[in-house]
């Protein structure tokens, strides 16, 4: 990622980076009253709509072009839908919660997720399942998605000096990912089960010092935009192919201009020149904190990201009560 041109300044990450944390903030708050009640709807119902409200204030003219929820039924920001009041014309991909059966249980991984970029700048894909390959920057570009998972531990494990029995690959729990899990531990390394989440999991082989060296296995599309938006920013990579499971997934593909036989490249996932992107923990993970509430307040931790900038921000947050509340705040 070069310098940052005199001819072209980062307008759009300058006016945009804070205020989609605020926007992911806000999400997560209102979906983090729901954590651990059980019920997935009504945790996911809270965070979209308090993020719509917050992205329909915005001097912006946004358009969703891969969001959330009609794998699950969920409440969604659906694909095509306007956002703002006016103002910079922007593509989003979003995820109010990605994880909102974990959170519901009360486990760890759940984030409210946000990317955008200028019109274009993000792929518009289908809510449907994509195949996965994420590495962190010293693996970007020597691994495929073509290889066999014995290869690419092979070159993750010379890229980062490591020996093989040294990596521990983040694979989602489930059953579709039995054979990956064997071939994975054949090799000697070590795999880590997540019960979702896999754009936190992607964050976290991005960033040294979390112990998770790579992702792989299939999950959602819009997650896989969201995590090529952060991973372009941070100079790690991700590779991916569509995966239809019927036919009308294969029209919609086709009616979107998704090419399904194509392995698609973080450049290919997030084209765009400018690019934010913002998460905030709604429960713990390897990177993120999740929200904390006490007397007088609460807590919340965020990453903010600029591709063009070149800014990567961890924002610990306290929001305050009214006045005059008694606060009690511990670091």
């Amino acid at each position: 990622m070069g310098r940052v041109s005199q001819h072209h300044q980062p307008d759009l990450e300058r006016r945009l980076v804070l205020e989609l944390a605020r926007v992911t903030e806000t999400a997560a708050l209102n979906a983090s009253g729901f954590v651990g009640l059980g019920d997935k709807h009504a945790l996911d119902a809270a965070a979209t709509n308090a993020m719509r409200e917050v992205l329909s204030q915005m001097q912006i003219s946004g358009r969703v072009v891969i969001g959330e929820g009609e794998m699950d039924e969920a409440p969604m920001l659906f694909i095509g839908e306007q956002l703002g009041a006016g103002g910079i014309e922007i593509d989003i991909a979003v995820d109010p919660v990605e994880g909102t059966e974990v959170a519901a249980r009360g486990l760890p991984r759940c984030i409210a997720v946000i990317a955008a970029s200028h019109r274009g700048g993000l792929l518009g894909a289908p809510d449907m399942y994509m195949d996965k390959l994420v590495v962190a920057a010293p693996a970007a570009g020597k691994v495929s998605l073509e290889y066999t998972p014995a290869q690419n531990l092979e070159i993750i494990a010379v890229s980062l000096e490591r020996k093989v029995e040294d990596l521990t690959v983040a694979v989602l729990d489930r059953a579709r990912h039995e054979g990956l899990i064997a071939a994975i531990r054949a090799c000697g390394a070590r795999v880590k089960l997540i019960a979702d989440g896999d754009v936190i999991a992607a964050l976290a082989v991005a960033v040294r010092g979390t112990g998770v060296h790579a992702l792989m296995g299939s999950g959602g599309a819009p997650e896989g935009v969201l995590t090529a938006a952060a991973l372009k920013c941070l100079g790690a990579e991700i590779q991916a192919r569509f995966l239809p499971s019927s036919d009308a997934e294969l029209k919609r593909c086709q009616l979107m201009g998704i090419d399904c036989s194509r392995v698609y490249r973080t450049e290919d996932l997030a084209p765009g020149r400018e690019i934010v992107f913002a998460a905030t923990g709604i429960t713990d993970s390897e990177l993120l904190g999740g929200v904390r509430r006490f007397a007088g307040g609460v807590r919340t931790h965020s990453i903010a990201l600029g591709y063009a900038t070149r800014v990567v921000r961890f924002l610990d947050t306290v929001h305050l009560e009214a006045d005059g509340a008694r606060v009690n705040i511990r670091v």
